[in-house]
């Protein structure tokens, strides 16, 4: 763990390497899932069997068997405890709300002269939405994708996870049920992304793919990208957090270990211009470890991927966030609203003492599909957009043209572009 101050000599070589927490050598896994996306493209579901076995670790007897019914889907959805149906259907309410919200609307604009421009704001027909099933299964995740392309108006939308030993996560299932997905597949990996970007006798072809995943499915994101849209490239979680003495030491221990408990490439990263309080997390990250169920994979995030920086003052640690851009950060100040107009970069923003990273990956509402290693910088949360696109509408009249068109073409000829000039001549009136 890096536990250090701005005002040491070797501050610099430090923070750089906390900026490269991000990245993964994409390139040394490229010749593998290239390898892979060629062979579902060539051999399409006899290729998925053979790496489902391969990676899954069992033998799916028929192309049937790589979906999951909707019986059992509805099976496990009656067969959960009431309590968490509840929780479930609460944070089904409450992302659906958010994210209806940000549903873009067409317009269209008159000119005197006649002339309509506008946007035609229209959903893909297709979205395919991974949800990761290696170390843990996420059905949160599972409602953060499906909920914003249902709000969009995707029609036909695809889910694929992997299954490992063929023991799909009773959870999910009844989260899949919950949200009216019925096209769910027992495939994950780069061999999903192959699959749903370029189509198999059971698996559709779709036109956009979201979702999160391990350096394979990442990589094939990456790979499939202009044959499919996606999402974005992301990598390891992360957490940042600016706090001041108001923050309560032991809270911020453990928020850090939120995100270290997720997997091992996890980075936890705490900024604060107290001594102080940077000393006592320390020793309360030791006392919440003990007590964690994942604590062998939360010590190792935090031992070699975790930091506490002691700034030498608030614009300092606030400075210093923007530089690192995480995906999530927490502002556990006596003021956090007074901070937020100096935030620039960051993927979801928590606010306040009693606001945890951890209600926003359930309940809050927001997307937790998140830009990672720095992207945030020019990546957004996932949303409804990433399921819509948009087309110019442009209109004119007789006059309308008549008033811009010699312009028009003279642009047009000068670039050399004689059939360009002529289509717009052809239509002015002296």
């Amino acid at each position: 763990m890096i536990f250090t101050n701005t005002k040491n000599s070797n501050f610099k070589a430090e923070f750089e390497e906390l900026l490269g927490r991000g990245k993964m050598d994409i390139e040394s896994v490229t010749a593998i899932v290239g390898g892979i996306i060629a062979e579902i493209k060539s051999d399409k579901n006899d290729a998925l069997k053979r790496h489902v076995a391969k990676f899954d670790k069992w033998i799916p007897s028929s192309d049937d068997d790589l979906k999951i019914s909707t019986e059992s889907m509805s099976k496990a959805y009656a067969n959960i405890d009431e309590k968490l149906k509840n929780s479930l259907h609460l944070a089904y309410e409450r992302i659906k709300s958010y994210h209806e919200k940000q549903k873009p609307k067409s317009w269209f604009d008159t000119e005197e002269n006649g002339t309509i421009l506008g946007q035609k704001v229209t959903p893909v027909d297709s979205a395919g939405l991974y949800i990761p099933g290696g170390k843990a299964a996420y059905p949160s995740s599972l409602l953060m994708n499906v909920i914003p392309a249902q709000v969009a108006g995707v029609k036909n939308i695809v889910v694929c996870t992997p299954t490992p030993d063929n023991e799909p996560n009773e959870l999910l299932l009844a989260a899949c049920h919950l949200c009216g997905v019925s096209e769910v597949y027992k495939v994950g990996g780069a061999s999903a992304i192959a699959a749903m970007a370029y189509g198999t006798q059971t698996i559709p072809k779709v036109d956009v793919i979201t979702g999160p995943g391990n350096i394979f499915v990442a990589t094939a994101k990456k790979m499939v990208f202009g044959d499919v849209n996606i999402d974005m490239i992301a990598g390891p979680s992360e957490i940042g957090i600016l706090a001041d003495d108001s923050a309560n030491p032991s809270h911020m221990a453990i928020d850090m270990l939120s995100q270290a408990e997720h997997d091992e490439m996890a980075s936890s990263i705490l900024i604060t211009p107290s001594q102080k309080l940077a000393d006592e997390v320390r020793v309360e990250l030791e006392n919440w470890l003990r007590k964690l169920p994942r604590q062998e994979i939360a010590r190792k995030s935090i031992e070699e991927r975790g930091a506490v920086i002691v700034a030498s003052d608030m614009d300092e640690a606030v400075e210093l966030m923007n530089q690192l851009a995480p995906e999530h950060l927490e502002v556990a100040t006596m003021s956090p609203f007074e901070l937020l107009p100096n935030i620039k970069h960051a993927g979801a923003i928590f606010l306040g003492h009693n606001t945890p990273e951890a209600i926003g990956d359930y309940v809050a509402g927001p997307n937790h599909t998140l830009p990672t290693g720095g992207t945030a910088k020019f990546y957004s949360p996932l949303g409804v957009e990433n399921f819509m696109k948009k087309s110019s509408i442009i209109s004119f009249s007789q006059k309308a043209i008549n008033e811009i068109g010699e312009e028009c073409a003279l642009i047009a000829n000068t670039e050399g572009l004689s059939a360009h000039e002529q289509s717009v001549r052809v239509r002015l009136k002296n």
